[in-house]
């Protein structure tokens, strides 16, 4: 499934995006469940971001944007993906760590 393109300019833009859309997906209600991320690296830069919605009874929901091909890629506790979408324009990592 692709979802309409975004523009996407900051990393906090980035965050709120990913987190509304798990919790919309899985009917949780926003500002309840956390959510940590990771970057993802390759060749000593990164690449691309992990994020992990820590839902109700240790399930976890995750979502990773891939840089190279600018796609956040979204998928539920199965493991199966339900969403694919792709950023007009993404924030940039090089030099910045990311911080939950």
């Amino acid at each position: 499934m692709l979802a309409d393109e975004i523009r996407i300019e900051t990393v906090h833009q980035l965050k709120q995006y990913v987190y509304h859309t798990l919790c919309n997906h899985e009917q949780l209600e926003p500002g309840v469940f956390p959510m940590t991320e990771r970057v993802l690296v390759r060749g000593g830069h990164p690449c691309g971001v992990s994020f992990c919605l820590h839902g109700p009874r240790s399930v976890k929901y995750t979502s990773i944007w891939e840089t190279d091909s600018n796609t956040i890629l979204f998928y539920g506790a199965d493991g199966d993906r339900f969403l694919k979408t792709r950023l007009l324009a993404g924030p940039s990592l090089e030099g910045r760590q990311m911080v939950a």
